[in-house]
């Protein structure tokens, strides 16, 4: 596909040369990545004809609340990930969370989230590559590839290692404001490094992947205005409080989401604590307010 970038090149091991040496690798041309070495894996069956399939699927989630795991699960029909995310990256602001889902095992997605934004973010150079060719050549978008043992020492212990992910395969885009867009896939230890063929395939599709992402984004601000407000708050909070800005009561939403009033009360405290604010009806006042 045109104006994708090719993913990054293998490095040496942690330590070897500086993040920011690192990073600058990740825009080299095809024929100095790590394409043809003997121990990267190639896929059995090539993933492409599988691709329609599963973005027709993620066409029809859009609309859908749970079109984070939804879509995924319908990605997962094309291609395995274990996680994904989408969000923003601001150069003077931390970033902004749009969605993010586990499809197998334990889903720590909204834990590593909270320790990136928490920190992370501010010393995290692996998308400085990737906004320089963005700036540079002008592409509509790069594809980038990172594994657990080229992130940076502390990046690799609060994230990866803490939750057994092996790689990343990120989709990057300019957005307003010079910020960028970012769709990241993630698999896990127990699962198979990302192959050339299957790297390809995200390559060629990575033009109506981000568009679906930036589609969900738009429908999401349009029909929720809520949902920018509440979406910095990890899982458990945002879900109180979107129930709780439809009226419901603390029994009613314990009962939905299998917990018991008084978590429910714990997590909207914490909630409004994040937001500023002490009662709900604040919460309504301040979704007003975004609504415009």
């Amino acid at each position: 596909m045109p104006g994708i970038g090719p993913p990054k090149a293998k490095l040496p091991g942690p330590g070897a040369q500086s993040s920011r040496k690192r990073t600058a690798r990740q825009a080299l041309p095809h024929h100095a990545t790590d394409r043809h070495r003997p121990d990267r894996p190639r896929a059995r069956r090539h993933p492409g004809h599988r691709g329609e399939a599963a973005l027709a699927g993620l066409i029809a989630s859009l609309s859908s609340d749970r079109f984070a795991h939804e879509g995924l699960a319908q990605l997962n029909r094309w291609l395995p990930a274990c996680w994904w995310s989408v969000y923003q990256l601001f150069h003077d602001a931390p970033p902004h969370l749009h969605l993010n889902a586990a499809f197998t095992g334990e889903d720590g997605s909204d834990d590593a989230w909270q320790v990136y934004r928490r920190s992370l973010y501010r010393v995290d150079e692996t998308f400085d590559a990737a906004r320089d060719h963005l700036q540079a050549e002008g592409h509509p978008m790069v594809l980038t590839h990172w594994h657990a043992n080229e992130m940076p020492r502390r990046h690799r212990a609060a994230i990866y290692q803490r939750h057994a992910l092996r790689e990343r395969l990120s989709l990057v885009a300019p957005a307003d404001g010079g910020a960028l867009l970012a769709l990241n896939l993630y698999r896990h230890d127990q699962q198979p490094a990302f192959s050339d063929d299957e790297i390809d395939a995200v390559r060629r599709l990575a033009r109506p992947l981000l568009a679906c992402a930036e589609q969900h984004i738009a429908f999401n601000a349009r029909l929720r205005p809520e949902a920018a407000l509440l979406a910095s708050l990890p899982r458990r909070e945002r879900e109180v409080c979107e129930r709780l800005l439809k009226g419901w009561s603390h029994d009613g939403i314990a009962a939905d989401l299998g917990l018991s009033p008084v978590t429910v009360k714990t997590y909207r405290d914490r909630a409004f604590e994040r937001l500023g604010i002490h009662h709900r009806s604040e919460l309504f006042a301040l979704a007003l307010k975004t609504a415009g």
